[in-house]
């Protein structure tokens, strides 16, 4: 189905989003759109929506499996604007939401759904999941000087770092962190301050008065946390070239990155298994 703007998706395509989880897919250029389409029909999502602009192009097969609507990403705010109206017109659903170039892997995805998964975590009494971003990067920037190489991609294998995340009078938040590692530490420098958490609350099921702000957290405190007080939950990751992608576009940053490899980095599996050896993401007690 394709829709011409996001308030008629919202007046006529109920179907889509009457049934989770829903995947919600933010287009903000043309760069591997089907690679992360495919990706997330692989995981078993009940409906994609894909906001693109109306000139981005689609393979065909994919656009019969998901619902396109017409949507320009910018300014970044737009994003987050949209998810509140999705979430608005449909309480009480599970929803994820990335953007192209990225790619969600939970614990054993290769052999479970995303169903399965959430299911799993509504019985043990969480309406949200954190989400770390890993960066991926090509390992040759000049066969791919926009950083995005799904077929050579690289990930940082050490390096990621957890602070505890604080209110605005100083004190601690509980079961809140703020994550950071990847290129977004590495070039720091590079990238604005409020830029460089990789902590992302990408998993979570609406309810009336649940807002997303900007920098991915929400306006309920719990659905911020990383686990419930009694015992650890299950964490994903999202895979992400969005970082290196945005470093080589930028004309200030560009110039002076010629390679993102360094000691550390490592090939990238698209494997649960390697990210669970790493330890960017959790199982929980899920077995």
């Amino acid at each position: 189905m394709q829709y011409d703007s996001l308030n008629s998706f919202l007046r006529t395509g109920a179907k889509a989003l009457a049934q989770g989880p829903v995947a919600l897919i933010f287009a903000e250029d043309d760069v591997e759109v089907d690679g992360t389409i495919q990706h997330h029909l692989n995981l078993g999502f009940k409906s994609l929506v894909v906001f693109m602009p109306q000139e981005f192009s689609l393979e065909p097969a994919l656009a019969d499996r998901i619902h396109r609507v017409t949507l320009t990403c910018a300014p970044r705010t737009a994003v987050f604007e949209t998810i509140n109206k999705v979430m608005k017109a449909a309480p009480d659903v599970w929803m994820y939401y990335c953007y192209n170039t990225e790619y969600l892997f939970f614990p054993f995805c290769e052999t479970r759904t995303i169903g399965e998964l959430l299911a799993f975590h509504s019985e043990e009494r969480r309406n949200s999941m954190l989400c770390h971003v890993v960066d991926l990067y090509a390992d040759d920037l000049t066969a791919a000087p926009n950083g995005v190489a799904p077929d050579r991609a690289l990930l940082d294998k050490t390096g990621y770092y957890a602070r505890t995340r604080h209110d605005t009078d100083g004190h601690p938040l509980e079961r809140q962190l703020d994550m950071s590692g990847g290129l977004r530490w590495r070039f720091e420098d590079q990238i604005p301050y409020e830029r460089r958490r990789i902590d992302r609350i990408a998993i979570f099921k609406t309810q009336p008065g649940l807002e997303l702000r900007p920098d991915h957290t929400f306006n309920e405190p719990e659905y911020n946390t990383y686990s419930c007080p009694w015992h650890h939950n299950l964490t994903a990751a999202i895979c992400s070239f969005r970082a290196a992608k945005a470093l080589k576009i930028n004309a200030g940053s560009n110039s002076n990155i010629q390679c993102f490899r360094w000691s550390n980095s490592t090939p990238f599996q698209w494997s649960s298994r390697q990210l669970l050896d790493l330890g960017l993401i959790e199982t929980g007690q899920w077995f």
